[in-house]
């Protein structure tokens, strides 16, 4: 497939800082493909992705997103038409008092029609599940839902690319939960390629592909099965691997032959049932 989002040699340096915050990046990210980017805080994370965005743009090397170069000052409203960010806060990013109103602010703001907003409108909210509270007010909402009208705003932009900043960083487990299946699902059915920034191991079974990140370098980069079953490489970077990829590791020092890395809690339940039985 071809690459939507691709990083050539990718460095950059916060004014005033001595140290780089990434150190010559090469990636390279496929269009429909779910991608998680976990690492330590000062590990580089937070800064790839406002790359992808034109928030940031390198001091050397080039990014490029849907074929257009970022760093082409004339060209960034159509990188940022193509990729739609969250943030951390959704509080940050709700600017009305009503649900439909704050989802509907973004492709006015393009010059979208009347009636096209309204289309948009409903079929984000429906996308993340909050349809039924589109006439609510946003400050009464939890956490969980505030990030999924942050979210559907996005969405009703229709962009190639949703990048999430650790958007569960300020919620509680069932937030987080309600904020990750609602962007697992825009991949998987919608075709949306999802790039979630975090520092939640849990939040990355269900990706593609995950990306681990240490002083503004990649350390690892493979499907999240082949990463956290690199035992030194976790230790090293002073990682947790799931509960379920704990589990087989003593399951095998017990004696047991599980020829299995899944990380899905029920799908690693049934593949323990099956060689017990054997």
């Amino acid at each position: 497939m071809d690459a939507i989002i691709r990083f050539e040699n990718v460095h950059y340096t916060y004014p005033g800082d001595e140290l780089e915050s990434l150190c010559g990046i090469d990636l390279e990210i496929e269009k429909g493909s779910f991608v998680a980017v976990l690492g330590h805080n000062g590990s580089g994370k937070s800064t790839l992705a406002k790359h992808m965005n034109a928030i940031l743009v390198p001091d050397e090397g080039r990014v490029t997103v849907c074929g257009i170069d970022t760093a082409e000052e004339e060209r960034v409203i159509d990188v940022r038409r193509n990729v739609g960010m969250v943030f951390q806060n959704p509080d940050n990013q709700i600017v009305a008092n009503v649900v439909e109103d704050d989802v509907a602010f973004a492709p006015e703001n393009l010059g979208v029609a009347p009636e096209e907003i309204r289309r948009r409108v409903d079929a984000a909210l429906g996308q993340v599940g909050m349809y039924e509270l589109r006439q609510h007010a946003p400050h009464l909402l939890s956490g969980g839902q505030k990030q999924r009208v942050a979210i559907a705003g996005v969405i009703a932009m229709e962009p190639e690319i949703i990048v999430l900043d650790e958007p569960t960083a300020m919620l509680d487990p069932q937030g987080r939960r309600e904020v990750i299946s609602t962007v697992t699902r825009l991949c998987r059915e919608k075709g949306m390629t999802v790039v979630l920034i975090t520092h939640h191991m849990d939040e990355c079974v269900g990706a593609d592909r995950l990306i681990i990140m240490s002083n503004g370098s990649i350390v690892s980069d493979g499907t999240p099965e082949k990463v956290f079953a690199d035992a030194a490489l976790m230790e090293r970077e002073g990682l947790t691997v799931p509960e379920t990829t704990r589990l087989l590791h003593d399951l095998r020092k017990a004696g047991f032959e599980l020829d299995t890395e899944e990380l899905d809690v029920d799908a690693c339940a049934d593949e323990i049932a099956a060689a017990l039985k054997h």
